[in-house]
């Protein structure tokens, strides 16, 4: 199995991070829910049998999103991250839903399937290290059938923006309603720069064109995240 490709994930994804994590994130249910409703819409041309590929599937909220819309759709999700993976194999077998499911412990690059109607990416970009977020997208492309959809969201500012600081004054906000403690300004944007890897809108769309994209559409921004679908091209 590979490593991960990122080196937060491991670590900051423990046991205790696995058990929190849907508490702390709902209080940004209003967002999420946005940004899966859509999702659901861009992914409507999927077939009604599709099988999705969910990268960095954490405790699975996107399955959860796309399969009460989507009763025939199958879904494989990977993640590094062990504790997280066992909080999402109980929450799917709660649901009835972990018969749809496969769950890899790993990276994309340890899913071998490459015809995968569509695949999903909701706030993971950020976690990989820069010199190798490029792989990533290009592991994702390869894993599509020809006219796949990518749909993903992530962190993504120009950290040279001089509304920089403005804007990590809104995410700040975004931070305490998680829980977070209070951070000043500089702090934050420090780890923007690292152990983040947050870049800008530009240049995650010039990444995606490098991995095979043609044109990444945006689709969704809230504060510091964006997100945008694309599709890869007919042979």
């Amino acid at each position: 199995m590979n490593q991960p490709n990122t080196p937060a994930t491991p670590n900051f994804f423990n046991q205790e991070m696995a058990d929190a994590y849907d508490r702390r994130n709902s209080a940004l249910q209003p967002i999420s829910g946005c940004l899966h409703f859509l999702t659901n819409l861009v992914l409507a041309p999927v077939p009604g049998n599709a099988s999705v590929l969910c990268v960095g599937v954490g405790t699975g909220a996107e399955i959860f999103a796309l399969a009460s819309n989507n009763p025939d759709w199958r879904f494989v999700g990977v993640d590094p991250a062990a504790e997280m993976l066992e909080v999402c194999r109980h929450r799917l077998g709660e649901a009835g839903l972990l018969g749809r499911c496969q769950l890899v412990h790993g990276t994309v690059e340890d899913i071998v399937d490459t015809h995968f109607d569509a695949a999903v990416s909701l706030f993971v970009a950020h976690f990989i290290k820069l010199d190798q977020r490029a792989a990533f997208y290009r592991a994702i492309h390869q894993r599509l059938k020809p006219r796949g959809l990518f749909v993903s969201a992530e962190i993504s500012v120009d950290l040279e923006d001089p509304l920089l600081a403005a804007t990590v004054e809104d995410w700040a906000r975004i931070q305490s309603l998680m829980g977070q403690d209070e951070k000043p300004v500089e702090a934050l944007i420090a780890m923007f720069r690292d152990p983040l890897g947050v870049v800008s809108p530009d240049t995650t769309e010039a990444l995606w064109r490098d991995a095979g994209f043609a044109d990444p559409v945006p689709f969704f921004h809230a504060f510091a995240i964006r997100g945008w679908h694309a599709q890869r091209p007919s042979l």
